[in-house]
């Protein structure tokens, strides 16, 4: 065994230039298949980013200002959500499983910690929106019912507020911040999976109107339906926009009297998208697995050609067909199959480099990039498996060729040039 390996190296080391064309049509082959898969998966991670922060079907109503007269009122009149409109739909829109009501406090309230001040704003949500936006809580709960009922001085933090304004609490449950001057029990500290960097301040709907003099106003209103497919979810849609258009007396063909974004449509829209996207990065990593095929092809039939001469010298001192047809094809196996593992390295390297790259940008505030490209990977499975059929191709290619000229008479093949 050791004799023939030393035999394939000596060949090898002498058909340099041939030995290198094939490994470079192999390598380039799979590490293009590497970093056309890779990117893929970057888009990929792009694209379930940009709907990461809340469930998938769900619905989010923005009051707007009316661009049609309707029943007697002029157009321009600007729709305002109320408590109502919160019970309105509660009763009356069906297909949903958690609606409710947001209220902004914009005036950038004073937010302080012992002697660490900032301002934020503050959004006041109802116990329900937790099952509507996404949260990665590290710690405590999110507002309950109790909460909203008893009107609490209860407040929900991202790790980022915790970090600036409670930098020196180990557990800032239980501790107390003021908002606007007023204390405000935290009960929860949580992570947003979109934006990890993002400053959010929760507390009950019914507390920041009673404290803050926010009356019974409403300024949008977050909804997650039954719904499985865009079509049930455009229905419930539908059903929304009517209600709402009785109660306020608008036109319901009136996009601009209120704003609706259908999560679960763009989604579906974002993955349709990405089929295609995703198809042609397919499509263009098997045509050039195909090059890879056709040039290891080429350089198997040139290889048995031109060591047609050789052949018949082994043929004449005794070596049989099998062995000389052997020799070529193990040949072949090693130099694709080490061709194949740098390449696979190169394409896997250079990925996990862009990857680093991309991953400071975003440490160092590049936060949009986590909304179009990151975390490039490849499947290290199909890789192998492309890999495999390279080698596989390279075999059967240099098979016949080679079984044909292992059949040449000794005599024949010493003539040919």
């Amino acid at each position: 065994m050791i004799d023939f390996l030393e035999e394939i190296f000596s060949t090898l080391k002498q058909n340099k230039l041939r030995a290198i064309m094939t490994g470079f049509s192999v390598s380039w082959g799979i590490f293009m298949l590497i970093i056309l898969l890779g990117s893929g998966k970057g888009l990929e991670h792009g694209m379930e980013h940009n709907f990461a922060d809340a469930v998938k079907n769900s619905i989010w109503v923005y009051s707007g200002q009316t661009s049609k007269s309707h029943d007697g009122l002029k157009a321009g009149r600007r729709i305002r959500f109320t408590n109502e409109d919160y019970e309105l739909l509660k009763r009356k829109l069906s297909g949903i499983d958690n609606i409710s009501g947001r209220l902004y406090l914009y005036d950038n309230l004073n937010i302080n910690y012992k002697n660490e001040y900032a301002n934020y704003q503050v959004t006041c949500v109802m116990p329900e929106f937790g099952k509507i936006q996404v949260m990665n809580f590290k710690k405590g709960r999110f507002i309950n019912q109790l909460d909203f009922k008893n009107f609490r001085k209860v407040v929900v933090i991202t790790q980022p507020v915790v970090d600036i304004l409670m930098k020196k609490e180990s557990n800032p449950i239980g501790k107390y911040i003021k908002l606007g001057g007023i204390p405000f029990k935290v009960v929860g500290v949580f992570e947003n999976p979109e934006n990890v960097k993002d400053i959010t301040l929760y507390i009950p709907l019914s507390t920041g109107q009673k404290v803050f003099n926010g009356g019974n106003r409403i300024r949008n209103l977050a909804i997650s339906t039954k719904a499985t497919t865009v079509e049930e979810n455009k229905a419930i849609e539908s059903q929304l926009r009517n209600i709402l258009a009785r109660k306020h007396r608008f036109d319901p063909d009136d996009e601009k009297a209120i704003y609706i974004n259908n999560t679960l449509e763009h989604f579906k829209q974002a993955q349709g998208a990405f089929a295609g996207i995703k198809g042609f990065i397919w499509v263009i990593g098997i045509m050039t697995i195909i090059a890879g095929i056709v040039g290891v092809s080429n350089i198997m039939i040139i290889l048995v050609k031109e060591r047609t001469k050789e052949i018949g010298i082994r043929k004449a001192i005794g070596a049989s067909p099998a062995s000389v047809i052997r020799l070529i094809l193990y040949e072949s196996v090693l130099i694709t199959g080490i061709a194949g593992i740098v390449g696979l390295l190169l394409g896997m390297g250079l990925l996990f480099i862009v990857d680093k790259v991309i991953t400071q940008m975003i440490e160092g505030g590049a936060d949009q990039m986590n909304y179009i490209f990151n975390h490039p990977q490849a499947d290290f499975n199909i890789a192998i498996s492309a890999t495999i059929i390279l080698i596989i191709a390279g075999l059967v290619a240099g098979y016949v060729p080679a079984k044909r000229a292992a059949a040449i008479k000794p005599i024949e093949a010493l003539h040919d040039e």
